[in-house]
């Protein structure tokens, strides 16, 4: 697929996202016909919901922290990357003529914190540049002759391209489009998919108490940190829900817990309440005389503790350790949450799983499928929140439509010597 090549090159991109978008006007600046497809009644609806609250569109960290964030994948998103990193992504936005500023966290943000000027900037572009972009139009599958079958408002149709660029995002958030409906598509063309998996996502305990749900669910644990055995503890806060945590922090764990919850049945988050006090501190503290005071009025008064921080320690430490300043100061020190399974895969902020790198080629083609790109949330990798996933996204679009191009113009390799180029990768499991 496709059977012919014609120098009047058409190329149908399925899915407008930031990686499908991407693709597209990479491909229409070197003069090709781009058609972007989409299931939703407008693109970019992922991208626009993200932008709630504040766009963050990449992070401003030094180049080997940020690419560690891509934890396994590092070694597959570095090569992604060294087209179109970070500081080119905020040049990209530049260009738009929307400025963008860092945070005090190292996040980087457009002037007005919004997505949806920036997403009418990109798509003004896209248009000039003769890109059409076709909504309410959902792939289905393939058609024995390798063609596309697509369902539009007015019925069923066939597509034909010289090359495909597929952007269909993960299985999170599926009434955006990312409902993962792709994947038995593509097994059934003989490709082995990884399974989608939440990430970035929430966790469940096994039950809080009465009071713990309905006074403290939606409570916010700000200045705390959270660990797991044998890992050093990240900073920042999260959110007590009725069934367990979310929020930044626990996403930032998120890929850890969930791999130690799939190996060992739970993972064990330990949360420090008192991140700025040593242990010998706190206990200094508990041990002074607190009279006729309670201990909730102790534990504020001398170490600020209160809200849900204090109602948290009520519940997840033994009643008997109040009794002992050494114990209570080790509990309020690393504070033992026992999580036994991530929050369902459409209420998670991304996923894991899709389409392994060893089943492309280093331009992101489809070794089983040459003329076939996958780019985006759809490939298996995945990334804490903070700008880490859109940078890669943008980043895997812009590589396949310089595959596409490359692939289109190679004519002195064949379809099997091209599709024999594995992507660069030491893990790609």
């Amino acid at each position: 697929m496709p059977a012919s090549r014609s120098s009047a090159h058409s190329i149908a991109v399925i899915g407008g996202g930031p990686a499908g978008l991407m693709a597209a006007e990479v491909l229409a600046a070197a003069g090709k016909r781009v058609d972007v497809y989409d299931a939703m009644p407008s693109v970019g609806r992922k991208f626009l919901l993200a932008g709630v609250g504040g766009m963050n569109i990449t992070h401003a960290e030094a180049k080997p922290a940020f690419l560690s964030r891509y934890g396994q994948r590092e070694s597959e998103i570095t090569r992604l990357l060294a087209g179109f990193d970070a500081d080119t992504l905020r040049q990209w936005i530049h260009d738009l003529g929307i400025d963008t500023f860092v945070g005090t966290s190292g996040r980087v943000f457009p002037a007005d914190m919004k997505a949806a000027p920036l997403l009418r900037a990109w798509l003004k572009r896209l248009r000039e540049s003769g890109v059409q972009i076709h909504t309410r139009s959902r792939w289905l599958g393939w058609n024995d002759d390798g063609s596309l079958r697509m369902s539009t408002t007015t019925g069923k149709r066939t597509l034909i391209a010289d090359a495909y660029v597929l952007a269909l995002g993960g299985g999170s958030w599926a009434r955006l489009g990312s409902d993962g409906a792709w994947v038995p598509w593509l097994e059934q063309r003989g490709l082995r998919i990884a399974p989608l998996r939440p990430s970035n996502c929430g966790f469940d305990v096994a039950a809080w108490s009465p009071l713990l749900r309905e006074r403290f669910a939606g409570a916010p644990l700000k200045n705390v940190t959270l660990a797991l055995a044998g890992q050093p503890p990240r900073r920042g806060e999260f959110v007590l829900t009725s069934s367990g945590i979310e929020g930044s922090l626990v996403y930032a764990l998120s890929s850890a817990i969930r791999e130690q919850i799939e190996q060992a049945g739970s993972a064990t988050a330990l949360l420090d309440l008192q991140p700025e006090r040593s242990p010998e501190k706190i206990e200094t503290a508990l041990r002074k005389p607190r009279g006729s005071r309670s201990m909730a009025k102790h534990l504020h008064g001398q170490l600020g503790i209160d809200g849900v921080k204090a109602a948290l320690l009520r519940e997840l430490c033994p009643a008997n350790d109040f009794a002992d300043p050494a114990r209570l100061a080790r509990a309020i020190k690393a504070l033992p949450i026992t999580l036994l399974s991530p929050r369902p895969l459409d209420e998670a902020i991304s996923s894991s799983g899709g389409v392994p790198f060893a089943e492309l080629d280093h331009n992101l083609m489809l070794q089983r499928l040459p003329g076939v790109f996958c780019a985006g949330e759809m490939l298996d990798w995945e990334a804490p929140t903070g700008g880490y996933l859109l940078t890669a996204c943008f980043a895997s679009g812009r590589m396949a439509a310089k595959g596409v191009m490359e692939w289109l113009s190679d004519d002195t390799l064949s379809l099997d010597s091209i599709a024999t180029r594995p992507f660069p990768s030491t893990d790609c499991g």
